[in-house]
């Protein structure tokens, strides 16, 4: 057993051979009951020394699609990723660390990682791929994974319930304020270095990330940030933010509607939220995913002033260097598509001209000229990828802009030989290799030689990054920053390269999502 004091109490975790563990520590109160759509609140102190040997109770959310129907792409997706699904309470305010030492004099770089599923659903355990052990163990870091309100019960448009809920509509992202507050307060008891503090998520934690930058309560609790696979330059605004207010009292109806919100049971709340959602939701366009209505941080003028990074990168974090980039496929990967090869040319010309409008032939035509050998899927997966990457090079060259930090471009580009080599370069494919858990996820790297060598390169870049606000180390090409107008950007495959922005004309075309 390992014990560390944070400041409401001692907590009790485990030795992993030589990797301190402590799973489910509460960094604040219970969000349940009275303290629903409220702003977070510290946790009281305890007596004793408090166990925290597994996984805390995750924010009760939505079952994952395709799972009541046991769907193809659910059951590939599955396999893939081996989700572990949690323990769902309003009660949901709990970390997690993993620590090569103790000493409180190691003040070694600290990495934050917020999980994916957008701001609806996920966890900070359900990938074993992002548990954080061995990349605490290879770059001698601290390793923080956080859990946080979600969906409704983190993100509802503020309703007329009084002062104190002004803020309704951002306290998941409060939340982890709070968290990044007691890692300031705390990590010095398991070696860390809170003037050293990185802010990494992938897809909605890429977003949570994005968001965190333009708050200004998370001034100054994060030195380093890094974005990965993230389409959210902007968050909810007053237009979407009123129409899902109006779902909400359509859906609720009746006297005194937004008080009895207050007094719902969790499970009943959280499938009233998806009820609202479905009010309020438009046609799903892969090319354009970033304007769907979903539950996400709002503009709300107090905790959020503006959009994070639109139409500029924010001065709340000027000083944060910045570490951005997407995936070759992201979200049109072949998971679940038997027969992509059944694709035509003709089908995606019919697809494209919906999906892109008017540009829709052009971009056939442009992916078509510069790969003619690539199947008719290969073609729609990469177009659809460009749209993703777009959004990474306009934060990045917003983020250049200032001249107060560096960012950085990456793109990952390893295939997987899983399922046929059919899923390519999917959503989630850099995570093992970013934790260098590539040995450990041989669901979807096999365990190669092939693919661990590049865990080893990509976790060595992030780790650089945490310590020093630069991800360049021996292993890896000169990786310059993004200059303001530029697209510099290191290719992580099985040979890394610094590319120059061979894809301009690819993204320009097909725009951002």
């Amino acid at each position: 057993m390992a014990e560390a004091e944070t400041r409401s109490g001692r907590v009790s975790g485990y030795l992993a051979e030589d990797i301190y563990t402590f799973l489910g520590i509460p960094y604040g109160a219970d969000t349940g009951g009275m303290n629903r759509f409220l702003p977070p609140q510290p946790q009281a102190s305890w007596v004793g020394a408090r166990p925290c040997l597994i996984f805390g109770p995750i924010c009760p959310q939505p079952p994952r699609a395709g799972a009541e129907e046991m769907t193809h792409a659910y059951q590939e997706e599955g396999f893939l990723l081996q989700w572990r699904d949690g323990v769902q309470s309003e009660n949901c305010l709990n970390l997690n660390i993993w620590a090569p030492t103790l000493d409180r004099e190691a003040r070694l770089p600290v990495m934050v990682w917020l999980h994916g599923g957008h701001f609806a659903f996920g966890s900070s355990g359900e990938l074993p791929a992002t548990h954080g052990e061995e990349l605490s163990r290879r770059g001698e870091v601290i390793i923080v994974s956080v859990n946080h309100r979600l969906n409704i019960f983190g993100y509802m448009p503020a309703l007329p319930l009084g002062e104190n809920y002004a803020g309704s509509g951002n306290v998941g992202m409060l939340d982890i304020v709070l968290a990044l507050e007691w890692v300031r307060d705390n990590i010095e008891a398991f070696g860390g270095d809170p003037g050293c503090v990185t802010i990494f998520g992938q897809s909605g934690g890429g977003a949570k990330v994005t968001t965190l930058m333009g708050m200004p309560a998370a001034r100054g609790l994060f030195h380093r940030a890094v974005v990965q696979s993230n389409i959210a330059l902007r968050q909810c605004g007053a237009k979407q933010a009123d129409h899902i207010r109006a779902a909400i009292r359509a859906e609720i109806g009746g006297m005194d509607a937004e008080r009895r919100l207050l007094e719902m049971p969790s499970e009943r709340l959280m499938r009233f939220g998806m009820t609202v959602l479905q009010r309020v939701a438009i046609p799903e366009n892969p090319a354009r995913r970033n304007r769907r209505v979903r539950w996400e941080p709002v503009v709300d003028g107090i905790h959020l002033p503006s959009n994070a990074f639109d139409p500029e990168a924010p001065e709340f974090s000027a000083e944060v260097p910045l570490l951005v980039g997407t995936t070759l496929h992201e979200f049109a990967n072949g998971i679940g598509v038997p027969d992509p090869e059944g694709l035509t040319d003709r089908a995606v010309a019919e697809e494209f001209s919906r999906t892109f409008g008017e540009t829709g032939a052009a971009v056939l035509s442009l992916f078509r000229a510069k790969y003619p050998d690539i199947t008719p899927f290969e073609l729609r997966s990469r177009a659809y990828g460009a749209t993703v990457r777009q959004c990474a090079v306009i934060q990045a060259r917003r983020k250049a802009r200032q001249g107060r930090a560096p960012a950085y471009l990456y793109w990952f580009r390893w295939r997987t030989p899983a399922l046929g080599g059919r899923p390519g370069v999917f959503h989630n494919a850099e995570l093992p290799f970013v934790f260098a858990n590539a040995h450990r996820c041989v669901e979807w790297t096999t365990g190669s030689p092939e693919a661990i060598g590049l865990a080893d390169r990509v976790a060595d870049a992030w780790v650089a990054f945490a310590r020093t606000g630069d991800p360049n180390h021996p292993g890896l090409p000169e990786w310059l920053p993004v200059s303001a107008a530029g697209c510099e950007t290191m290719i992580l495959d099985t040979d890394c390269t610094l590319d120059i922005g061979s894809d301009r004309d690819e993204r320009n075309l097909a725009g951002p999502a």
